[in-house]
């Protein structure tokens, strides 16, 4: 397969390169992506240098497959013209997610909607994916009513220049803000600009990319999103409520037979995901399970991912895993 990272020295483009050569995906030719300053810079992959190229050039090459991760406005202007020379676009910005058009997807969840004619495939926002994964069969057994969920968002989500900001703050350097305000010892409840309705642009993300993933636009959800200085994962404490009444014990074995989520509930030995253990993980990681006392057939839970990985990354490259597996590239 030739394959484009699009964004290839960005911090999830760096990332997409680690995924695919960790899961060995048959990349026989690499065709790094990024904007002009970049071009003619160096990426390394599998051991081997490669020069970055513009974008037109890159179509030029005819890859078989494109993977974006290089922000909307390159993927307004771009993932079409990919997509018109032939190539299959899995775009990681927020650009096409909520195109009726365009096709979200959770490889877990709904990769089966695919088919060869989708010529550009959204990655959704880091914070649905990994409560989406942990609530998939939760939702295939009890129906989800209403999810409220609050985030404590890793700096990366951002970018370097926000893991740089935390890391001057730490050390008592000045530097080049990526927040308008210190994120180290602070919490800032504000991810992406507000909206008319005060909430967040992130936080709408989640309502509205969670009922188009799970195929169901009577889910009522609510966020609150917040970035703290942490660096290694997402991390969300979810309250659902279902339609129909569950077990605890029957949802805990559920979770263990989910696909893509580990299990990680003991409170007897203080044993709960914390986002330094899903760091470089693949998995979508759950614990403190306990039902809401407050509200009948309500469950709360805590939801732990690595947002460059299965938030960003991985949940991309198992798109075009599956698109091959399929024959559909």
């Amino acid at each position: 397969m030739k394959v484009a990272v699009v964004g290839a020295t960005g911090l999830v483009g760096t990332k997409m390169l680690t995924v695919l050569a960790e899961r060995n995906f048959p990349v026989t030719e690499l065709i790094p992506v990024a904007s002009e300053r970049s071009v003619g810079k160096e990426v390394e992959f599998k051991g081997k240098k490669y020069k970055v190229v513009s974008a037109a050039d890159a179509i030029a090459a005819k890859p078989d497959v494109a993977i974006f991760s290089a922000g909307g406005s390159t993927s307004l202007e771009w993932a079409p013209k990919f997509a018109a020379a032939g190539i299959t676009v899995i775009d990681n910005s927020s650009a096409w997610r909520m195109d009726p058009s365009k096709k979200l997807i959770v490889p877990e969840l709904n990769a089966d909607a695919l088919t060869k004619e989708d010529k550009i495939i959204a990655n959704p926002n880091c914070s649905t994916i990994q409560m989406v994964v942990a609530l998939n069969l939760l939702h295939k057994q009890y129906k989800i009513k209403r999810i409220v969920v609050s985030t404590y968002q890793s700096v990366t989500g951002t970018g370097v220049k926000a893991v740089t900001q935390l890391m001057n703050e730490r050390k008592g350097t000045q530097g080049e803000m990526a927040y308008k305000y210190p994120i180290d010892l602070n919490a800032i409840p504000q991810i992406d600009v507000f909206l008319d309705n005060g909430y967040t642009k992130e936080e709408m993300k989640m309502v509205n990319e969670t009922r188009k993933i799970m195929r169901d636009d009577s889910i009522g959800v609510t966020a609150t999103t917040v970035r703290i200085p942490v660096i290694g994962g997402h991390s969300e404490a979810v309250n659902v409520e279902f339609e129909k009444e569950f077990d605890l014990e029957a949802v805990k074995k559920l979770l263990t037979e989910t696909p893509g989520v580990i299990l990680v509930d003991d409170p007897a030995k203080q044993l709960y995901p914390m986002p330094k253990d899903a760091h470089e993980k693949d998995e979508v990681f759950v614990g403190r399970l306990r039902r809401d006392e407050t509200q009948a057939k309500t469950l709360n839970m805590w939801v732990v991912s690595d947002n460059l990985r299965k938030g960003a990354a991985t949940n991309a490259v198992q798109i075009a895993e599956y698109l091959l597996q399929q024959g559909l590239l």
